[in-house]
């Protein structure tokens, strides 16, 4: 296989390649299975369930979600849930009993100070405990539509590995990619990189001789690839 490096990126052909890979396309995480399952996207949810999410398998989220939410859905419930009930339902999630807390806290917050609304600011998301800028970015764009970029530990490192950025944090990557990708790729790179990385472009040893854009990736940092 050949690549070529390109300074000017063609977006569409890219996103368009990666999305449509068949395993890729094929795989949904839990924070999308959770936000696309109600009529209409549920901030309160996406919120909730991206607490329950960190550091805490994909696989672990959804169940764990649903157990909270087919109990208590909105913040005035959770509000008044004890502590205790809701770390039982949030259960094996990591750091259940201290997420329960924060969970309750964020809960009380939104209805006590915003009048049972989830606030659809970065800078009023992340005044709630609990809630850094992936979490904030991740409820913006899930759960209101509005276009920001959420990088984990995969968005970051198949930004860097192409090439498209050249950063140290994923902190550092979410700015760094706001100045080179079109906001319409905003919300969905994450779901679409984290399903790449997960699948395709892994730590360690990547799957570059089933990569769809191989050609147009500058392999930064790989040095053994399958």
């Amino acid at each position: 296989m050949t690549r070529t490096r390109k300074t000017d990126r063609d977006w569409d052909a890219l996103f368009h390649a990666i999305s449509r890979e068949d395993d890729v396309a094929a795989y949904r995480a839990s924070l999308n299975l959770i936000a696309d399952g109600t009529a209409q996207p549920d901030p309160f949810r996406v919120l909730l369930a991206t607490i329950i999410s960190l550091r805490t398998r994909d696989e672990v989220t959804l169940p764990a979600s649903e157990r909270l939410f087919q109990v208590a859905d909105t913040p005035r419930l959770v509000a008044d849930m004890p502590e205790e009930r809701i770390a039982e339902l949030i259960y094996p999630a990591g750091f259940y009993r201290t997420k329960a807390g924060t969970i309750r806290s964020i809960a009380r917050i939104i209805r006590d100070e915003h009048d049972c609304v989830v606030p659809a600011t970065r800078e009023t998301l992340t005044a709630l405990p609990g809630v850094g800028p992936k979490t904030a970015n991740l409820v913006l764009g899930l759960g209101f539509g509005i276009p920001a970029i959420c990088v984990d530990t995969h968005v970051h490192r198949v930004a860097n590995r192409m090439g498209w950025v050249q950063t140290g944090t994923p902190e550092k990557t979410e700015g760094a990619l706001e100045r080179v990708l079109p906001r319409r790729y905003w919300i969905p790179v994450n779901p679409w990189l984290v399903a790449f990385g997960r699948i395709i472009c892994t730590p360690g040893r990547p799957f570059c001789g089933r990569c769809p854009v191989y050609a147009s990736c500058d392999r930064v940092g790989v040095t053994r690839s399958r």
